[in-house]
Parts: C-alpha cells; sequence; structure tokens
C-alpha cells in the first residue's frame, strides 16, 4: 500500500478519534456544569441561611447569658429529635464518608433541617462546636437528591457526593478551592477521586459565589510579618507541625473516649442532657464566654497577641465534651480555635512572628485532625495569602505524619499510610 493512502487513512482515523473523544468530553462537562451549578446555587444559599441565623443565635446568647442555663433542656431536644426522626442520620458526616466509600442509600434528606436546627441550637443556649459539619451535612443531603431524581449509577452518585461537601464547606469558610479539595480529600486518608476533580472545583467555586450573593460575608485573618525562609525558621515550622499533629490526635482520642463513654447511657436523648448539665456548671465555673459557641473574636485576637497556655486546652476539652455528649455542629472552627491560639502560645518560646504561629496552627491542627493536609494548605493560602504558603504547609503536613491514622472521623479508610511506620506499630493509630 503507497505511504500516502497510509498516511490519509491514519490521519482519517485520528481525526474521527479526536471527534469522538472531543464529544464525550464537552458533552460530560456539560453534564456536569449542569450538576455543578444547580448543586452550588442550592447549597451556597442554604450556607448563606446557616450562616446568618448562627450570627444571630450567636448574638443573641451573648446579651442574654442566662440562657446558657437551658443547655440540658436544649441538648434533650436535640436529642428526642435524632431519636425520632434522625435515627438514619445521626452519623452526620460519618454516613456520609461511608456512602462515599460503598454506596448504598440515598441520603435521607432530613439530615439538612435535622442538622441545621441542631447546630442553631447548639450555639443558641452555649455550646461549644463548629459549623463545617453542618454545611458539609446539609451540602451532602441536597445533593444526593439528584441521585435519585436524576437515577445516577454509583460512580456519578459519588462524584454527586463529593460536590456536595466540596459546596457546603466551600461556602460556609469562603474557601472554595480548600472546600474543594476537602470534599476530595475527606473519604480516604491518602488518596484522591480525580475523576471528580472538576465538578468539585466548579460547585465549589459557585457555592461561595452563591453565598457570598446574599451579602453574607467570612471572618477575615491577616499574618502581618513573615520571617524570611532559612534553616531556622523552617525547622521551627517543622516543629511547631508535630505539636499541632499530637494536638490534633489529643482532640481525636478525646472526643471519640467521650462518646463511647456516654454511649453507656441506653437512651441516646439522654446523652446530651447530662453533658448539658457538665458543660453548665464548666462554663460557670470558668465565669466567661471565650470558650463557648464558635470562638471568634478569641481566634481573632490569637493573631496579633500572645494567649495564655490553658486557652486551647479549655477550648478542646468543652468541644470534645459538646460534641461527644450528643449536640451537634462541627469540629472544625474549633479546630481552628486550638490552633490558633496554640500558636499564638508557642510564639512565647519560638522566635517566629506570633501571627505567622497561630495561622500555622489555624490550619495544621484541622489538617492533622481531619487528615486533610492538601485542603489545610489551600486554605492557609486563601486565607493567608502566598508569603507565608511554605510555613503552612510545612505545619500541615509534619501535622498530619504527627497525628496518627485515627481522626475526628471514625468512617475514614486509610488509602495508604503515612509512613511504614505507622503501618507497623498499630498502637501509634
Amino acid at each position: 500500500m503507497p505511504v500516502k493512502k497510509l498516511t490519509e487513512e491514519f490521519l482519517l482515523s485520528f481525526s474521527l478519534l479526536v471527534k469522538q473523544d472531543f464529544g464525550r468530553v464537552f458533552l460530560n462537562i456539560l453534564k456536569w456544569l449542569f450538576f455543578s451549578v444547580m448543586i452550588g446555587c442550592i447549597v451556597g444559599s442554604a450556607s448563606a441561611l446557616f450562616l446568618v441565623t448562627l450570627n444571630w443565635a450567636t448574638n443573641y446568647r451573648e446579651s442574654h447569658l442566662w440562657i446558657i442555663s437551658i443547655l440540658p433542656i436544649a441538648g434533650l431536644v436535640i436529642g428526642l429529635a435524632y431519636q425520632y426522626w434522625g435515627k438514619e442520620v445521626v452519623k452526620g458526616n460519618n454516613l456520609l464518608i461511608e456512602e462515599l466509600q460503598s454506596p448504598k442509600k440515598i441520603i435521607p434528606l432530613v439530615m439538612a433541617p435535622l442538622i441545621f436546627a441542631g447546630t442553631i441550637i447548639t450555639h443558641l443556649f452555649g455550646g461549644s462546636a463548629g459549623r463545617e459539619g453542618t454545611a458539609v451535612q446539609i451540602g451532602g443531603a441536597f445533593a444526593d437528591q439528584f441521585t435519585k431524581v436524576f437515577k445516577l449509577n454509583p460512580n456519578d452518585r459519588k462524584i454527586i457526593l463529593i460536590s456536595g461537601i466540596s459546596a457546603g464547606f466551600a461556602s460556609v469558610f469562603g474557601t472554595p478551592l480548600a472546600g474543594a479539595v476537602f470534599g476530595l480529600e475527606v473519604f480516604v486518608v491518602g488518596s484522591l477521586m480525580y475523576s471528580a476533580i472538576l465538578p468539585s472545583f466548579i460547585t465549589a467555586i459557585i457555592a461561595d459565589y452563591a453565598c457570598k450573593a446574599w451579602g453574607v460575608g467570612h471572618t477575615h485573618y491577616s499574618i502581618s510579618a513573615v520571617p524570611e525562609m532559612n534553616t531556622i525558621s523552617l525547622l521551627l515550622s517543622m516543629t511547631a507541625g508535630i505539636l499541632f499533629g499530637l494536638t490534633a490526635r489529643s482532640f481525636s482520642a478525646l472526643n471519640h473516649s467521650i462518646s463511647n463513654l456516654f454511649s453507656i447511657i441506653k437512651y441516646p436523648p439522654l446523652r446530651p442532657l447530662f453533658g448539658g448539665i457538665l458543660l453548665v456548671a464548666m462554663i460557670y465555673l470558668i465565669d466567661n464566654t471565650r470558650f463557648i459557641g464558635l470562638g471568634i473574636p478569641v481566634i481573632s485576637e490569637s493573631f496579633t497577641k500572645q494567649e495564655p497556655y490553658y486557652t486551647f486546652a479549655i477550648k478542646l476539652f468543652l468541644t470534645a465534651l459538646t460534641l461527644g455528649c450528643g449536640f451537634k455542629g462541627g469540629e472544625v472552627t474549633p479546630l481552628f480555635f486550638i490552633g490558633a491560639t496554640l500558636g499564638s502560645f508557642l510564639s512565647v518560646f519560638m522566635p517566629l512572628p506570633v501571627g505567622l504561629l497561630a495561622g500555622m496552627g489555624f490550619v495544621a491542627v484541622f489538617s492533622g485532625a481531619a487528615n486533610t493536609p492538601l485542603a489545610c494548605i489551600f486554605m492557609g493560602v486563601e486565607l493567608f495569602g502566598t508569603d507565608s504558603g511554605v510555613f503552612i504547609a510545612l505545619a500541615c503536613i509534619t501535622a498530619y505524619l504527627f497525628s496518627g491514622h485515627k481522626g475526628i472521623y471514625r468512617s475514614q479508610m486509610i488509602g495508604s499510610p503515612k509512613h511504614l511506620f505507622l503501618k507497623r506499630h498499630q498502637f501509634l493509630r
């Protein structure tokens, strides 16, 4: 066969192949663009409503402090609601992770209103909790309804769930890049689902935009001084990262231990009732409200002044007790508080700027507790800028390595061990 004819046939076949592949890719992008816009707008709007309501609850509590005394009754109400209407969704974030790992059943839509109301009640009456868990569960519950409506296959359902998780995280913190990576990273330690990368990023960006379009803003933090990058400053960053990782590990262990302790009470609604009594006693003993709710004012303060050594420890215990006994909310903002105040205190011993150490702790403790180092690095860059990026990355990675495999999400699978030492020594998990 002449060379010319062979060349023509090759070019024709190549052209047809390119057209077919381009067509498939283009249609796939259009499909996920449709889902991303829908999910992003819905979840971003829900996050806006949640943040506005949460702000109202916080302000009302701070101007009516007597309401904290009703925290045990509020806990009983939350427990009863989940006992009679939400048994299927009581696992919260862990249910979403389990469905991502092994799809079985559509997430009941009731998860969204229950976690919304439960979190607002927790904050209104003085519990120490966050907001990430609420936004992620709202995002996952809303997104999974598309699986039922459009009869999506198991692989597409995983992508839908990841998109919903990314949307919730991105919109509640105003960090679309971190939100997108969090959705890809959270369900398996040491692994990413790259088939979901496009819808995850698009949905996160749209959700963040939708939330801001409602006029809802986010707290801004800044690191005023970043030192020169040298051997000493990098080693100090890694040393701080080790401490952040051990703190994350302590929080996860305490949270699980308290949860196991309260499981002795066989009737679940009584767990937050008794836990609420303990919380009220501790809050009145401490005699201030710095350590309850989100603690945003203290987080902001830690970037400019050294916090006492006990600040992070009190928040760590109160949050573990609040969530371990059955109140609702997230762990992430309290982890920001714990990390930022610990970093601020470390500036007493470490010759690094207080703002930088607070910023490193802000994301590194979360990195270790959630086993999501990449998402935390992105979050650090989005919140604090690129100047501190190397220090943030070192702290997040080191904290991730030293926090063990057992984080705040019990259902996380280990895709690949953090390092072989952890694989060989079970007691470090």
